[in-house]
């Protein structure tokens, strides 16, 4: 048996740039040992498994090498992409999918593809040991730390420190936080915040764009700009620009898709 299989590159209008996601079209579903194993060979940061729900709508499930995750923005702006592209969605018809995170949403616009995903709630806490070591900066850098999902979000001091991060992965995958995102205000060409995104212990070392981590990053920024619409830079490698909208306890997050593989996977679900 083989299943129809595709990469994207999601958050971005040009191949070899934002964050590559795998988006593999089931029939049914799968067992959770070929989503694993089907994932660690792609070998990407995420690997998307979809399925017609009998109710409506796809099921959705996002796996990383090493995990399955509740929540990823890039890998759900791909697998709506797919659906539209290859037309087992009508192009004007809203995506829907059943989720660990509930159901969520995506829409086409003439400014690319809309998410509607829930905000987190983001919960002051005190310095964390080890992390401005792990992060390859000073502990002066970061000016404060903050705790959301099962992740830690530090504010640092200025964009050059942001870019300028070595981490020490090792160092980072023994913290307790399962993932580290790091943000500071944009320092200019319309980008209102830049971020990047570290997750070693769930086999991503660096995220190159990282959706769901900007559902606690616009509100945080929101409140500190005033603003409810922003314009963010993730600041990896390959890089990704994210229009975000910031509404009661939702965030829409926009972005282009491109694909850049088509093809089968020769293994049995």
């Amino acid at each position: 048996m083989s299943v129809p299989i595709y990469i994207v590159d999601a958050f971005t209008e040009h191949a070899f740039a934002g964050n590559p996601a795998a988006v593999c079209l089931l029939e049914q579903p799968a067992s959770e040992e070929f989503m694993s194993l089907t994932a660690s060979e792609m070998n990407l940061s995420e690997t998307a498994f979809l399925w017609p729900e009998n109710g409506g709508g796809y099921r959705l499930r996002w796996f990383t090498p090493a995990a399955e995750v509740k929540l990823c923005g890039h890998a759900t702006l791909a697998s709506a992409h797919i659906l539209w592209e290859t037309g087992r969605l009508p192009r004007e018809k809203r995506a829907e999918f059943h989720t660990l995170s509930g159901l969520l949403t995506a829409e086409r616009s003439e400014g690319g593809i809309t998410l509607c995903f829930p905000a987190y709630d983001l919960f002051p806490a005190e310095p964390m040991p080890g992390l401005a070591d792990a992060l390859g900066a000073e502990a002066e850098d970061i000016e404060e730390v903050f705790f959301y999902a099962d992740n830690a979000l530090g504010r640092l001091r200025d964009e050059s420190v942001l870019r300028s991060l070595s981490p020490d992965f090792s160092a980072l995958k023994s913290l307790p936080p399962r993932a580290v995102a790091v943000t500071a205000k944009g320092g200019g060409e319309g980008i209102d915040f830049v971020s990047r995104f570290f997750a070693p212990g769930i086999g991503v070392n660096e995220d190159p764009v990282t959706g769901s981590a900007h559902t606690a990053l616009a509100p945080y920024w929101a409140d500190k700009l005033k603003r409810r619409e922003l314009t963010a830079y993730q600041a990896s490698r390959r890089g990704g620009i994210l229009r975000l909208r910031i509404s009661e306890d939702k965030v829409f997050l926009t972005g282009h898709a491109v694909t850049v593989v088509s093809g089968l996977f020769h293994a049995r679900p």
